[in-house]
């Protein structure tokens, strides 16, 4: 399933992707129930109280989206609208409160590159352990405009990532068994104000105020059993076969595959469940892929002059079966 949380008529859904249209999954339920004469649970309309409700939410969901494909996808039924088109409706973050927000750094060519492009040589620790970094879950968007402030201007980046979505609570979780507490995986881009970040780092402490101000997540949040042709089982966590691309202003800027984690996504969760409880809804993200900011762009002068963003930008984040994350740059003075 492709889940998505909508707004219409300034109201907030959540639903599910099929063809064209946005399957209402509170109303679809509904009429599911009454047409079939079940009496499971109604499911909520809000992401995060879905997804605390774990695999029994997953498996009623997707019990209601076989449903409403066989009876022909429709709009209405029994004079209730269950589907709308999906042309109709504003697509937000399909988490758009996560509890909490991690951002790792799990692939060895952007780093590579980003230390070479500074003169330093590869870091070590690197292969040690995957680490992450706290990212402000409060300053999360879906596709849309992206508002920044004058100081964001100085050098302003794109980040191509993929994220993942945790569905169960987590604590003290092996590589070998973190999979199973993905609910489903989508496009991140991780907006970096890079003067501002460069500055900060010299203390030793950070990202803050070069990372905070935005983090793009969408445009839906695709679950596991979708990607399975893609899935590269491994003893250290699942990988997928999936190319990555970042467009600007229409011109290809990136591209990289996902596969090429140097670690996955549940060694990640390992580390980051060590001692600590991961809960549904916190989103985790996998680092930007190789080629895919601006910083390792300009540094290894594919581009010279060196290119950053600027108010008007369109910046499109696409990851093969998990959609294409559409932004505009605007200036909030």
């Amino acid at each position: 399933m492709k889940l998505v949380t909508y707004e219409k008529d300034t109201r907030a859904f959540i639903g599910v992707l099929a063809g064209d249209q946005v399957m209402d999954l509170q109303a679809a339920h509904t009429m599911q129930r009454y047409d079939c004469k079940e009496g499971d649970d109604l499911l909520p309309n809000d992401m995060l109280a879905f997804l605390q409700r774990g695999d029994d939410a997953m498996h009623v969901a997707r019990k209601v989206h076989a449903w409403f494909l066989a009876a022909g996808a429709p709009a209405t039924f029994r004079h209730t609208e269950v589907a709308v088109p999906l042309s109709s409706v504003r697509l937000l973050a399909p988490v758009p409160r996560p509890p909490s927000m991690r951002d790792g750094y799990a692939f060895r060519q952007h780093v590579e590159a980003a230390r070479r492009n500074r003169g330093v040589p590869m870091i070590e620790e690197f292969d040690l352990f995957p680490i992450f970094y706290f990212t402000n879950h409060n300053a999360v968007s879906g596709p849309g405009e992206i508002g920044v402030r004058p100081l964001h201007l100085d050098r302003l980046d794109f980040e191509l990532e993929a994220a993942v979505v945790i569905g169960r609570e987590a604590r003290d979780v092996p590589a070998s068994e973190a999979d199973a507490c993905i609910a489903g995986y989508m496009v991140m881009n991780d907006w970096s104000a890079r003067a501002l970040q460069m500055e900060e780092m010299k203390m030793s402490l950070g990202p803050a105020k070069g990372k905070d101000f935005a983090t793009s997540i969408g445009p839906w949040l695709v679950t596991k059993d979708e990607l399975e042709s893609r899935r590269i089982a491994g003893p250290a966590g699942d990988r997928y076969d999936l190319a990555m691309t970042t467009t600007v202003n229409g011109t290809e800027v990136s591209r990289g595959n996902l596969k090429d984690m140097s670690w996955t996504f549940a060694q990640i969760i390992e580390r980051a469940s060590y001692g600590v409880t991961l809960l549904p809804g916190d989103v985790i993200g996998s680092g930007t892929v190789g080629t895919g900011c601006f910083l390792e762009l300009n540094g290894s002068k594919v581009f010279d002059p060196a290119w950053w963003l600027k108010p008007g930008d369109e910046v499109i984040c696409e990851i093969e079966q998990l959609g294409r994350l559409e932004n505009r740059i605007r200036l909030d003075p």
